[in-house]
């Protein structure tokens, strides 16, 4: 398993990046979200990868941050989803929407990606929803006045489900949320959470 690429960026699609590794050239499938976070041709990229094997073909999607690297495994866990549809629908939306728009069952957002059609949609809310069922209000509610803390109620605790989502642990999720203003836009609390949660990696080459 290739766990995630790092070299010269030789060769950019709308769908394709290929990222120079030792003399050679590893192809990786992206979305429309990690092609706009791309460097400049001849400049060190990162990507985490995922590799799809299929009797016809070998494929390697690359990702510029493990959010959604996380989507797109839980997206293609989903019956019917293949890596195809996840692409299309993480080149409509940034990880942390598609989080929020489960969190929130609100299928009608996917179904603005290409290719993803209501019944389809609302399968895959049904059936990453799970994901929230244990969320008991024991989990993430805490005292209001002491540290890493998050309310059950309000943006916060829809902020929590949503990292939940992108794979992380209720508690871990909890301490991040709880160190920002509760009265942030849900979307925003996440992306700063992640910047907490989520460590970049060092790079072997310095």
């Amino acid at each position: 398993m290739i766990y995630s690429l790092r070299g010269r960026l030789v060769h950019v699609q709308p769908d394709i990046a290929v990222i120079e590794c030792g003399g050679i050239g590893f192809c990786c499938r992206i979305t429309m979200t990690t092609a706009r976070q791309l460097p400049q041709l001849g400049q060190e990229a990162m990507l985490y990868t995922c590799m799809n094997v299929r009797d016809d073909a070998v494929e390697l999607f690359g990702f510029a941050d493990k959010s959604e690297l996380g989507c797109f495994q839980q997206l293609t866990s989903v019956n019917g989803v293949g890596p195809k549809a996840a692409i299309s629908i993480l080149s409509e939306m940034t990880a942390e929407r598609f989080a929020l728009a489960v969190a929130s069952r609100d299928y009608k957002s996917l179904t603005r990606a290409q290719g993803i059609g209501p019944k389809l949609a609302q399968r895959i809310v049904l059936e990453l929803k799970d994901k929230f069922e244990s969320l008991t209000p024991a989990e993430v509610e805490i005292d209001l006045g002491g540290p890493g803390v998050v309310s059950a109620s309000g943006n916060a605790a829809k902020a929590v489900e949503a990292l939940s989502v992108l794979g992380f642990t209720t508690a871990e999720a909890s301490a991040a949320v709880a160190k920002l203003d509760s009265e942030l836009p849900v979307e925003t609390m996440v992306r700063e959470a992640l910047k907490t949660l989520v460590k970049p990696m060092s790079n072997p080459y310095k």
